[in-house]
């Protein structure tokens, strides 16, 4: 019996604002994301979280069982019966702690899932409920790493790293990796060269990481990368556009040395039109220039990804940059005023994992690349998810050419005796 294409969701969401203020907000983000879930009807979701815990963690770990509680106990999720879920939870490990967590929900109507073991270098069947939270280090199903120290700009070792698991889902095999890369600290730094000394570190980093899963023993899976990128526009080349025409007016700090804090651009009437500052970005029209036509004049400007386009794939964006956002409830739709709104948040994959998704085009099932929560705050990062459809068995072909390439080498002594037709006969009866 034929198997169909899977419905997959895959979301990605910083969620370390929300737990500035967990009794509200806990709420209010598992609801929109329950919503969705309803909506979109997925029978296999992946949810990459980042900074979970929050800011400060040490205060505010306490509330992640209940995040995880209000997903699980949700009738959302009462019909998907295995579930792995991974929070590295242990902050006292500076070297270790990322701070990710990786939620997997499978729905009981889909049978044939295995997951990947990591220290048995085989998958094993997927059944139950596993919920790993504290110290990860040991769990065999997943992978998780810390970026070097001398990737970190700041020499400061924060919760920048990467998770990741690998699946067998009808057959089709692939990684999924939640990812974290490097921050923009300061808007001045920022803006001193295209691209930004930020963004040549997420480069750098997420290049290491590429090369990492190249070189493993299954370097041939396909792989979908989502998480917070921290990709951000040029700034200097936004900040060009913005000022035409205006009057730049620095200000200054006389300490030990000169020190510009704040840089202000006026109109020829005197009217402060850009403010910019270390943790300031500030625009006379801020909401207006970023939130009409989800900001498709500051695509030109998002950049980072064109560095990987031989490495990575990403659909069409058609939705307004995932960050920042006012982080209280007021501020569903409002941008904050301190950086740039960029697409920090995404959803990237291998060009062979690209190949595993259903042509929706062609089959008539919608694929949506899109923000969650456009009307709900939800934090000062909006979720991106992406639901496609992934083909059953879609690996069968290149495992097929390994079979009867081992089965080749073994019968290689009686081919000479064979005729052409004779071996693929006996490569059927072999592999049967």
């Amino acid at each position: 019996m034929a198997k169909n294409s899977t419905p997959v969701m895959l979301v990605t969401a910083n969620v370390g604002s929300i737990f500035e203020d967990p009794e509200v907000m806990l709420k209010i983000w598992t609801t929109e994301f329950l919503s969705q879930i309803a909506r979109l009807e997925p029978k296999f979701i992946a949810l990459h979280c980042q900074e979970v815990g929050g800011k400060n963690y040490e205060q505010s770990m306490k509330h992640v069982d209940h995040f995880v509680d209000l997903l699980m106990t949700s009738e959302q999720l009462r019909l998907f019966d295995k579930v792995r879920v991974y929070l590295d939870e242990d902050y006292s490990s500076a070297e270790k702690f990322t701070a990710l967590g990786s939620f997997y929900f499978v729905h009981n109507s889909l049978t044939d899932v295995l997951i990947w073991d990591f220290k048995e270098s085989d998958f094993v069947p997927l059944n139950g409920v596993e919920i790993h939270s504290g110290s990860i280090e040991d769990v065999a199903t997943k992978e998780k790493s810390k970026f070097p120290q001398d990737f970190f700009p700041e020499c400061k070792w924060s919760r920048k790293g990467f998770l990741r698991t690998r699946w067998s889902i009808n057959g089709t095999i692939f990684d999924l990796i939640n990812i974290h890369l490097f921050h923009d600290a300061s808007n001045f730094v920022a803006m001193e060269s295209a691209p930004s000394v930020y963004s040549k570190n997420r480069r750098r980093a997420l290049r290491h990481l590429l090369e990492r899963f190249h070189s493993d023993e299954l370097d041939c899976t396909p792989f979908f990368l989502f998480g917070d990128f921290n990709f951000r526009t040029e700034t200097q080349e936004v900040v060009k556009k913005l000022s035409e025409g205006l009057i730049a007016v620095p200000t200054f700090k006389y300490n030990n040395e000169e020190e510009c804090t704040k840089v202000i651009y006026e109109d020829e009437d005197s009217q402060v039109v850009l403010s910019l500052g270390k943790k300031e970005f500030c625009h006379v029209d801020h909401q207006k220039i970023f939130v009409d036509k989800n900001g498709e004049w500051l695509r030109q400007y998002d950049k980072e990804m064109e560095a990987f386009s031989s490495d990575l794939f990403e659909f069409d964006i058609a939705f307004p940059p995932s960050y920042p956002f006012e982080e209280d409830e007021r501020g569903a739709k409002c941008y904050m005023q301190t950086r740039c709104p960029a697409w920090c948040d995404r959803v990237l994959m291998s060009h062979s994992a690209r190949q595993l998704i259903q042509d929706h085009s062609e089959s008539g099932k919608k694929l949506e690349y899109f923000l969650m929560g456009q009307n709900t705050c939800m934090g000062d990062h909006k979720p991106v998810y992406l639901k496609m459809w992934v083909l059953p068995e879609a690996a069968a072909p290149l495992a097929r050419q390994r079979r009867f390439s081992e089965a080749a080498d073994a019968l290689s002594p009686k081919l000479e005796l064979i005729n052409a037709a004779s071996v693929q006969h006996i490569f059927r009866e072999t592999t049967v």
